[in-house]
């Protein structure tokens, strides 16, 4: 229905509002839900999360929008499997092969595509998964050079940007 025939119909019914305002409220999607839309960010936030850790109200709202989409109760299961094999021990290798034949086997592309990526460097993802050693204080410390050097950018030289690294 064209939004100006529905600005005549609500107008006879007493709508006093302009046809920007109507407008508005259409390209919200507040017509057609008469609640608050669900938020990607939020929906990827319950799909990562911990079942075990999710309210009643998250889970209540997890399992209905697994529910809606049987692709996103796919997404959530390899998700959650995915999770697991990141305490690392000495099985997760096997498991692993076992995860990304799930991954291929599932009609999802983008999670394909992560499993290629997993594969193509195994040997890095077997490491990452199976033993205790990690490189995050290592990746934190260029996080934090890199952080500096970018609030120095064009305004301080060489010298002055060593002795904030130094000093932090």
């Amino acid at each position: 229905m064209p939004v100006t025939h529905l600005l005549h119909e609500i107008r006879q019914m007493g709508y006093p509002g302009s046809a920007n305002l109507l407008v508005r409220y259409i390209s919200q999607g507040r017509v057609e839900a008469g609640h608050a839309t669900f938020s990607p960010r939020k929906a990827t936030g319950l799909l990562l999360a911990d079942p075990a850790r999710l309210r009643d109200g998250q889970r209540v709202l997890r399992d209905q929008l697994a529910a809606a989409c049987p692709e996103m109760a796919s997404l959530s299961a390899l998700v959650n499997d995915f999770t697991r094999l990141l305490s690392p021990s000495p099985g997760n290798a096997e498991a692993l092969t076992g995860w990304i034949a799930r991954a291929r086997d599932a009609d999802l592309p983008f999670l394909q595509s992560f499993a290629t990526g997993l594969e193509r460097d195994r040997a890095a993802a077997d490491a990452a998964l199976t033993l205790p050693y990690s490189n995050g204080r290592t990746e934190g410390v260029n996080n934090k050079i890199k952080l500096i050097k970018r609030q120095t950018y064009g305004r301080a030289g060489y010298r002055l940007l060593r002795h904030r690294i130094l000093l932090n």
